[in-house]
């Protein structure tokens, strides 16, 4: 038999595959528009700014020493929420420190591209930086459908450890249930003139989650009920949460942004019933 050359050889080869049809194109994950809705910058207390869009909290707070940015919302926010900072005064080398609530790419999503652009260090926990490393791959309940830019993770905090700048005091609490790796963080700061306790606690809602018998997180609902439970006793005169609804915020409502106060305990009930009653339509 005669010998082809190479080149020859493999476009023989290769010929059948053009009568194929093409693989399809990759398809990004989409979210509700408020998700990705920029707002103007809203003042919590004197220091603390809510920057991110309608629909998810990117807390700003401004120190002496520099600045400190919780949660940065989706990916494409990340010029967004570097904007915003200019716009309160904070230039991109001001931004010192970085934390967030729990590593879904809703919240740490622009991450990687405000630390390469402001050179602040990330604090996380150990279950959370092994989530942020893999850009959110094979989480236990959404496995590859939601990624982000991976990031990596300069300090690891342990439960009640306090992240100080400033003079202010960032106390975490780990929160596990909506993920593993869950933190809520408190701070006082002021506002009219009195001191005010403020709580940023995660989320506490099982989105299509699998409660029962659940072989990735066996023990997802005890962890909902201690992050329940540790929720109840923070300090808290003022509460938000990533998804501004569930704390009774409306972003967009530049006249009346909180028209539902809600206190840290109702808002862990409430979430702990939700849990119990969507396990509950999942017992045989």
């Amino acid at each position: 038999m005669r010998k082809l050359p190479l080149l020859a050889l493999f476009l023989a080869l290769a010929s059948p595959v053009h009568a194929q049809a093409p693989l399809p194109q990759l398809k990004a994950y989409e979210v509700p528009v408020g998700w990705l809705t920029p707002i103007e910058p809203l003042r919590i207390a004197d220091h603390v700014w809510q920057i991110g869009t309608a629909g998810i909290t990117a807390l700003l707070v401004k120190t002496d020493a520099g600045a400190v940015l919780i949660d940065g919302g989706m990916p494409q926010a990340a010029d967004l929420l570097l904007a915003q900072m200019q716009r309160l005064g904070v230039a991109p080398r001001d931004l010192r420190l970085i934390l967030h609530s729990h590593a879904h790419g809703d919240h740490v999503g622009s991450l990687a591209a405000i630390k390469r652009a402001t050179g602040a260090t990330l604090v996380s926990n150990a279950e959370s930086a092994a989530l942020l490393e893999r850009g959110g791959s094979r989480d236990i309940h959404f496995g590859d459908s939601i990624t982000y830019p991976p990031v990596r993770a300069e300090r690891l905090v342990q439960d009640g450890e306090v992240v100080q700048l400033g003079g202010m005091a960032f106390t975490v609490a780990f929160t596990p249930g909506h993920t593993p790796g869950s933190m809520s963080w408190t701070l006082t700061d002021t506002r009219d003139g009195a001191a005010v306790r403020i709580a940023y606690v995660d989320s506490l809602s099982a989105p299509g989650y699998r409660l029962v018998r659940n072989p990735a997180y066996p023990a997802i609902m005890e962890s909902f009920a201690h992050g329940a439970a540790v929720i109840r006793k923070l300090p808290c005169d003022l509460l938000l949460t990533p998804h501004p609804e569930q704390s009774g915020w409306d972003y967009a409502n530049a006249s009346r942004p909180r028209p539902r106060p809600m206190s840290c305990a109702a808002y862990a009930d409430a979430a702990e019933e939700r849990v119990k009653q969507q396990a509950a339509t999942q017992r045989p």
